[in-house]
């Protein structure tokens, strides 16, 4: 937060070192845009549905567990000290398996934190093209975002180009809706652009096509590490569980070699 600042700092310096200079700030508030776009909002509903059910496998395993504890609890007057150590094992097994769970769900680089940031990829990447259309298009020296780590202790709301950005992402929308060629010819006169503005927007447009597919790429190949390293952390676990069987059979076979030993002595 204290380099954001510090960075905002050294922009608002550098702009206004020559005093005949007039500059042209604006802000938008991202949360406020992320509220209204209804596509954004769908999303977010299906993955907290997601999230919902995550947390109830937990709850439902994590009782699961209790309740073993507490059947041992009562059975530990009947049970052998090789039975209780070989059922307090597979509880330990049962809690390591659940925390694992738990940390690939809501864990910091769990499933929670990378879907939500998925998420909102795609509204980030519409809010920066139109940022930089409206900044070019009405001489904007700086647009900072509100929501983010910078302290804004007076913001004037004229300064405030979020309904710019969100009337943006919209017709960039009902662009896509429109099916005919003619429909959208009249959306584009309607918004009073010129061919020269136009092309200079596709032009805009496909420099962030190439930089987003960057990050995609980017985004990609960590997941490809995030994989493997969930592959080899199950593969340690079917094998910690193998060893864990083994050893539980090897336990019972030489507990009944004892009690057919001691039968045979008895006789």
């Amino acid at each position: 937060m204290k380099r954001s600042i510090l960075a905002l700092a050294l922009i608002f310096a550098g702009f206004t070192a020559n005093a005949q200079q007039t500059v042209r700030i604006g802000y938008v508030d991202m949360e406020y845009i992320l509220q209204n776009v209804p596509e954004y909002q769908e999303a977010s509903a299906q993955l907290e549905r997601k999230v919902q059910q995550w947390k109830k496998e937990v709850e439902t395993e994590l009782s699961r567990i209790e309740k073993m504890k507490q059947e041992l609890a009562n059975e530990k007057p009947l049970l052998t000290s090789e039975l209780i150590e070989e059922r307090e094992d597979e509880i330990r097994f049962e809690e390591e398996k659940i925390l694992e769970y738990q940390q690939k769900r809501f864990g910091p680089q769990g499933d929670l934190i990378t879907q939500k940031l998925q998420l909102i990829k795609p509204i980030q990447d519409q809010v920066f093209v139109a940022v930089q259309e409206i900044a070019e298009a009405r001489k904007y020296d700086l647009i900072f975002d509100k929501s983010a780590d910078v302290i804004t202790l007076y913001a004037a709301e004229r300064l405030d180009v979020s309904d710019q950005v969100l009337r943006s992402i919209t017709r960039a929308s009902n662009r896509e809706q429109l099916e005919s060629r003619r429909e959208k010819q009249d959306l584009l006169r309607s918004e009073d652009k010129t061919v020269e503005q136009d092309a200079e927007v596709t032009e805009r447009k496909k420099i962030q096509e190439a930089r987003k597919n960057e990050r995609e790429a980017l985004l990609e190949e960590r997941k490809r590490l995030r994989d493997s390293v969930r592959t080899a952390k199950q593969k340690e676990y079917e094998e910690r569980r193998a060893k864990l069987l083994e050893e539980r059979q090897r336990k019972k076979d030489s507990v009944a070699k004892a009690r057919e030993q001691k039968k045979e002595d008895n006789n």
